[in-house]
């Protein structure tokens, strides 16, 4: 078994799937902003895939890295990369791209 991957990194940094490619839902932002603030305590770590270039993706989590980056500028999370992905993701928007 492969062992667990974490990373710490600036959300902002972190590419938006391709489902997701106008960011966090405002509604779900504006609900995880009530309930948690700026906190990031106990915030569990968001899942991300490793593009073919390197560059990490978001496949849970989109709203918890937004609510972050937006709230928190600068500040790094710790992410867990779940997998390798065959393409490259750098195309596709980043969480700041969309704040």
């Amino acid at each position: 078994m492969k062992p667990r991957e974490f990373l710490e990194i600036d959300p902002a940094t972190l590419h938006l799937p391709g489902s997701r490619r106008d960011g966090a839902d405002p509604m779900k932002l504006q609900r995880q902003v009530a309930r948690h603030g700026t906190s990031i305590l106990g915030m569990p770590p968001p899942e991300v895939k490793r593009g073919s270039d390197g560059k990490l993706v978001i496949y849970d989590g989109v709203t918890r890295a937004s609510r972050v980056a937006k709230y928190l500028p600068g500040t790094s999370i710790t992410v867990e990369v779940t997998g390798q992905l065959q393409g490259p993701v750098g195309g596709l928007p980043t969480v700041g791209d969309k704040l």
